[in-house]
């Protein structure tokens, strides 16, 4: 355990760069592990929870090379392992992985820490099962043994949740199966992988509110760059919101589905640019620069959320800050995170005096109020610590030093977090 001593700051200025995206690397690893040849990643995320996906396709036979930031697969030649398929923290990894076995003639028994083991697999296993691969888990949680087949079937499947993991370990079946399976969102999740995959050579295309993916193709390498991630953008956002600064983050990834936290704080009255936009292999990016600005409560609901899933913490952080009621709903997904994070995050800002009311699927929360130091935990979950960070540097009521039992868990998406931190943060507030 790595505790830790966070005063209370004034202000926050300058720039940042943060981590490449952990979504994109993610995918961008197993799909070239799939494809026959080399394929090459630029600025990978070498997290804790990336680097489970890369031992994971190592073991499943994938070749990797690490060269400074970039990554070299060279796939096409996946077997069974010789042992089980360590997963680590991350849920990414199992239910991807999950999807790409069931489609190959190929077994593999999938594991994971304890955190993981906690959370639900039926989500995926009952589509992949439909399709014909053979998976059993423990009562719907990890571990989870798959048996893969190259005769898999397509179907069409209206998800029941707005999961871009589900979705995308469902789209990875669908690739190795017979015929065209026809699958539809009643709410858009991210769509990394729809984004991603065309540069592979995967076939699929929209046929009203479905998505319709071929099956029978095989995938060929590609090179592909990841973007900033715009999930540890939001941690700077957010610290530039609540101390009043100005603060520019460099090459952040813009996809639409996935800076709803962004639109969600201009709603609020959040003032921001963004200079220097592109676009690399499907994905936008660009420069944000944060704004002193005067926020006000706002509602947000079911529809909100999934582009700001990761993002829900910070949102409730915000929102102490803003004047008037804010109302989050929709968001009971968090309840099967890393940790629940509905309750880890209403027990700790109550503990640093927030006036927020816990709901079955999020928030009510009454603002501005000034936070106050204490003693905290985070859960063993790197998005419930960093947020509880931030709110240490806007903590305006003696005592003004907060402690955080355990820090240690930002490896997973982060590694430099605090460092990147420390480098922005000016003065302090109060007499710690």
């Amino acid at each position: 355990m790595k505790k830790l001593r966070i005063k209370s700051a004034k202000a926050v200025r300058g720039s940042v760069q943060v981590p490449p995206d952990k979504s994109i690397s993610h995918r961008a690893a197993i799909f070239a592990a799939m494809a026959n040849g080399e394929s090459e990643i630029r600025n990978y995320l070498f997290g804790e929870d990336c680097l489970s996906t890369l031992n994971a396709l190592k073991s499943l036979g994938a070749i990797i090379r690490r060269r400074g930031k970039n990554v070299y697969i060279t796939g096409g030649k996946l077997k069974s392992p010789a042992r089980d398929v360590y997963c680590g923290n991350s849920g990414t990894t199992m239910r991807l992985l999950c999807g790409m076995i069931a489609g190959m003639n190929m077994s593999a028994k999938l594991v994971g820490d304890r955190s993981l083991s906690k959370r639900p697999m039926e989500r995926i296993t009952s589509p992949l099962t439909a399709m014909g691969a053979r998976i059993k888990s423990r009562r719907g949680f990890p571990p989870l043994f798959v048996r893969g087949s190259s005769d898999l079937r397509a179907i069409k499947y209206i998800m029941p949740i707005a999961s871009a993991q589900v979705k995308t370990s469902i789209m990875l079946a669908a690739l190795n199966a017979s015929g065209e399976t026809m699958l539809k969102e009643k709410i858009p999740s991210r769509d990394h992988t729809a984004r991603m995959l065309p540069f592979f050579g995967a076939r699929f295309k929209k046929k009203g509110d479905f998505l319709a993916i071929e099956g029978g193709g095989k995938l060929k390498p590609a090179k592909i760059s990841v973007p900033g991630d715009f999930s540890s953008a939001a941690f700077f956002i957010t610290a530039a919101v609540m101390l009043q600064s100005v603060l520019t983050i460099k090459n952040v990834g813009l996809n639409p589905t996935r800076t709803g936290f962004l639109k969600a704080l201009g709603k609020m009255g959040l003032k921001y640019r963004i200079k220097n936009r592109r676009y690399s292999y499907g994905e936008p990016s660009g420069d944000i620069t944060v704004l002193k600005s005067v926020l006000r409560g706002m509602d947000f609901s079911a529809d909100d959320i999934p582009a700001m899933i990761d993002e829900v913490p910070l949102l409730a952080l915000v929102a102490t800050k803003a004047r008037g009621i804010s109302l989050i709903t929709g968001a009971e997904e968090l309840r099967v995170k890393e940790c629940d994070r509905i309750e880890g995050v209403f027990s700790q800002l109550k503990k640093m005096g927030a006036d927020i009311e816990k709901l079955p699927g999020g928030f009510r929360i009454k603002g501005p109020t000034p936070l106050r130091g204490a003693s905290v935990t985070g859960f063993g979950d790197h998005r419930i610590v960093m947020m509880l960070s931030l709110a240490a540097l806007a903590v305006r009521s003696a005592p003004y030093v907060t402690v955080i039992d355990d820090v240690s868990c930002v490896k997973i998406s982060f590694p430099g977090f605090f460092r990147t931190l420390k480098k922005i943060l000016v003065g302090k507030w109060g007499r710690p």
